[in-house]
């Protein structure tokens, strides 16, 4: 059963860093692609950030620069290290992966970024 959890949310101020994470289990997360996901209030999901099948890494636009994706293959995470936050970038943060024909969303964590 393929299970995502987020954590690691919280609020700062702006120009302060969090750092995301999302464990994984019901498979292995290397060799296989996994974005990060936000939902800003009254907006829609938009992705931040990935990896896809074959390593490859991508950002957003608006946070190349300051957010960084990682895995540790040996715990089954990735992260999102997310420095020089601005308050656009508050929302609820999901990491999702498409395995088994459907996508698996986690529950997400909430970042509030205050100026």
């Amino acid at each position: 059963q393929v299970q995502l959890v987020e954590s690691g949310g919280g609020s700062v101020q702006a120009g302060g860093s969090l750092r995301l994470s999302c464990r994984v289990s019901g498979f292995t997360v290397l060799n296989y692609g996994i974005n990060w996901y936000r939902q800003a209030p009254g907006k829609e999901r938009e992705v931040v950030s990935g990896i896809d099948s074959s390593g490859i890494i991508t950002y957003a636009d608006s946070v190349k620069g300051r957010f960084t994706f990682s895995q540790d293959d040996a715990k089954n995470t990735v992260y999102l290290q997310m420095n020089s936050l601005k308050p656009e970038d508050t929302g609820k943060y999901y990491c999702m992966t498409h395995r088994y024909g459907r996508n698996y969303w986690g529950q997400g964590t909430q970042v509030a970024v205050s100026s």
